[in-house]
């Protein structure tokens, strides 16, 4: 890479901002600004991977977030943020806080643009109404032409302030050499009252600057509902950012506390959080007892429990009493961090549809150029029409081939779509996973920690209270699923200090009387050839015999209500397993499946997908994304309940938080009707253009009413994709997730069964 001149202040700038990684490699997240559509994240995308040093660069067009990671020196960072500003599109180190102010700019910009042009749009229409009538009943030239003058005074100043939004983006387009959609828009929206003005000054009898102000204020309506889609989506990730730079408590050595911003933490250190905070970063409760709401990043509006040795996450909210935090990961490795990650990896990659619609509007802006041409040509040349005339009908065609409707017909769909599950806490790290969950006809589910929470329950009754607080004192120095759930039955018990844990066998502590132990059959148990009945833990000590203590998988609280109606709603149900065959029949017997499979090692899930895959199924695995990955992998699409500290490291095509399994079915419907809006949207453009370009090439078309047919065809496809998530556009979304959410806790499940087969 070149040297740049003025490189100097831009490093300066983004020197704060670079963050350095092991192996002489760096990253940096940087805010875009006039990235409006998939060619312009490609485009971006492009011009930065052909460089050797870049590893990776991500374009996240929701949040109009560059993700950037190259090998080598930091001060590259400056010649690579030149070389996307070089594209013509502006680049500025990422700020939350800067990201919110300035969409809330954008948006602001749209609403007064489509004020202007509203009000400029609703008098000319009033005064061309006026002149409609007069060439019907005489009206003389002189007032023609007063009137034709009145509505370019009112026009021209209203189509340059309102039009700005359209020009910038065209003209830094032109400026680095491409064109992007605004450009064919511009043209239509400058030729027709430059052709009206000229006709005015000759005194012509027809102008049109109703036609050029109209289409402004319907494309100003267009967009405006666009961002609002996307501030669907936005909305959801901005949140979870803003969570990220609220000041937190550091409690030092010495005793003292001060105020710092989370990214300035590091691991190993201590936080005082106070009722009614959010916690700052992921870490383990060193000291206290509250309950937490974490709601903001899995959608459970159930409040979960916390004391010493639980862990917490950046974003949750302290609701109870004060907690000590001992820091786990910060910034870019906590789990808010790697939520928006997914997001971002979501938007990114492109399924079928997006590549289809995207290589369709990149032909368009040519096309559309070469058919208006071709159109003045014919009319000037063969048609013997005058020029004015001629570039009549090729403004016509300009306005009514904007391939606005195509470019929105796919992200709007996905986008919301994106927002509404991240609302849900689930999180698609493939876009292409929303049009194969849509293809689902086989779903099938691993037991523990899919069917079963990951943490079994322990079988207390009968057992004695005194050996049980001693075991569970070992237990809550361990980390292992049983011994937490010992562990967790027993909350008053303290832990006990100097537990050594062996690996593979149990716990050990050492007092006065000899060695404790707590652990597997054989270590802590008796000797001997003895075949578990299930999950169990032993626990000795001398001068008492040891005791056992048994555990149960407990299901998921919705599990029945899901499995019923997702098989109301057609899905073929089935367990595959690795857990024994007693335990694995009575768990799916409880839940109502009746296929299911058994002591199936890794290898051997993927066989069984495999063969219904050959049998042309397509099935859904759901599985824990930790000893799942092979059955994941090769499953048709696969879903994770995932452990919030291996969130990014699941194999699953998306993620879910929560105790419940009702985002099964929430991933399915939004995925289904994604898809056939999607096609909707296609469908509708593509017959529309098929339709209007022939009339406007043939010259049944004014410019007026190509105004009127392109814009609606803008506006329908938005206002059909924002369908997805039940208005959100005019605040009726929260009330349905609301309502599901409430059914939800009173066992009813999701809506699945209500699903077309």
């Amino acid at each position: 890479m070149t040297a740049v001149s003025g490189a100097d202040p831009l490093r300066a700038e983004l020197a704060p901002f670079v963050r350095s990684l092991a192996s002489q490699r760096h990253e940096l997240h940087l805010l875009l600004e006039g990235v409006n559509c998939g060619a312009c994240v490609q485009r971006i995308e492009r011009a930065l991977r052909r460089l050797p040093t870049v590893e990776e660069a991500r374009v996240n067009l929701t949040l109009r977030r560059l993700y950037l990671r190259w090998r080598g020196d930091r001060e590259q960072a400056s010649e690579l943020v030149a070389r996307v500003r070089g594209l013509g599109y502006g680049a500025v180190p990422f700020d939350p806080e800067r990201m919110q102010s300035e969409a809330e700019e954008r948006e602001r910009e749209l609403l007064r643009a489509m004020a202007v042009a509203g009000f400029a749009a609703g008098n000319v229409m009033l005064l061309a109404v006026s002149v409609w009538a007069g060439h019907a009943y005489g009206m003389g030239e002189a007032t023609r032409a007063f009137f034709h003058w009145f509505e370019a005074f009112i026009a021209l100043p209203a189509i340059a302030y309102a039009g700005r939004p359209f020009f910038r983006s065209a003209w830094t387009a032109l400026r680095s050499g491409h064109t992007n959609l605004d450009v064919p828009i511009s043209l239509a929206v400058l030729l027709a009252p430059a052709l009206s003005l000229y006709e005015t000054v000759r005194g012509g009898e027809h102008v049109y600057f109703d036609s050029a102000v109209t289409l402004l204020f319907f494309l100003l309506i267009g967009r405006y509902l666009d961002q609002r889609a996307r501030g669907a989506a936005r909305s959801a990730a901005e949140r979870l950012l803003a969570l990220r730079t609220r000041p937190v408590t550091l409690l030092c050595d010495d005793g003292t506390t001060r105020s710092v911003r989370p990214d300035h933490l590091r691991p190993g250190q201590r936080i005082l959080v106070a009722p009614g905070e959010r916690i700052g970063a992921d870490g383990v409760v060193e000291r206290g007892r509250s309950a937490v709401d974490r709601s903001a990043i899995s959608g459970e509006s159930v409040p979960e429990p916390v004391a010493e040795g639980a862990q917490v996450f950046a974003g949750t909210l302290n609701l109870e009493a004060p907690l000590r935090v001992r820091v786990r990961a910060v910034g870019e490795d906590t789990l808010l961090a790697d939520m928006t990650r997914l997001m971002a990896l979501a938007e990114q990659r492109r399924g079928r549809f997006v590549a289809l619609a995207d290589r369709l509007a990149r032909l368009y802006a040519p096309l559309v150029h070469s058919l208006a041409l071709l159109t003045f040509l014919g009319w000037w040349l063969v048609g013997e029409s005058d020029w004015q005339e001629a570039l009549l009908y090729a403004t016509a065609v300009l306005i009514i081939t904007c391939p606005c409707a195509l470019a929105l017909a796919v992200p709007a769909v996905q986008v919301i779509a994106c927002g509404r599950l991240m609302r849900q806490g689930i999180l698609l790290k493939s876009a292409t996973a929303l049009e194969r969950f849509a293809e689902v006809d086989v779903v099938a589910l691993d037991k523990t920690g899919t069917l079963t929470e990951d943490r079994p329950k322990p079988q207390l009754a009968g057992l004695d209270r005194r050996l049980l607080r001693e075991a569970a004192a070992l237990a809550k120095a361990s980390r292992h699923p049983l011994a937490r759930a010992l562990a967790d039955a027993l909350p008053d018990v303290p832990v006990r200090e100097d537990v050594v844990e062996v690996p593979g066998s149990g716990l050990v502590w050492r007092g006065p009387d000899g060695e404790w132990r707590l652990g597997r059959r054989g270590f802590a148990g008796p000797e001997g050839d003895g075949v578990p009945q299930g999950p169990e833990l032993w626990f000795s000590r001398p001068g008492a015999a040891p005791l056992c203590i048994r555990f149960r998988d407990r299901l998921r609280p919705d599990a029945r209500a899901v499995i019923e109606r997702l098989r109301g709603s057609g899905y073929e149900l089935m367990v595959l397993s690795g857990d024994r065959a007693p335990v694995v029949e009575r768990v799916a017997r409880e839940v109502g499946i009746r296929d299911w499979q058994a002591e199936l090692r890794p290898d051997a899930k993927v066989r069984a997908l495999e063969a219904l895959r050959e049998r042309g199924r397509k099935v859904l695995m759901v599985g824990d994304g930790l000893n799942d990955a092979p059955a994941l992998a090769a499953a048709h699409v696969s879903l994770s309940p995932a452990h919030a500290m291996d969130i990014s490291q699941t194999a699953a095509d998306a993620v879910f938080q929560g105790a419940r399994l009702a985002p099964v079915c929430e991933v399915l419907e939004v995925a289904r009707r994604a898809q056939r809006l999607v096609r909707q949207n296609i469908a509708f453009a593509l017959l529309y253009n098929t339709i209007a370009i022939p009339f406007a090439m043939a010259g049944f078309v004014t410019p007026l009413v190509a105004a009127l047919a392109m814009s609606s065809s803008s506006i329908t496809v938005v206002l059909n994709a924002l369908r997805l998530d039940g208005g959100p556009l005019f605040g009726l979304g929260e009330p349905r997730r609301q309502a599901m959410r409430e059914r939800t806790e009173r066992g009813e499940g999701c809506r699945c069964a209500a699903l077309p087969s």
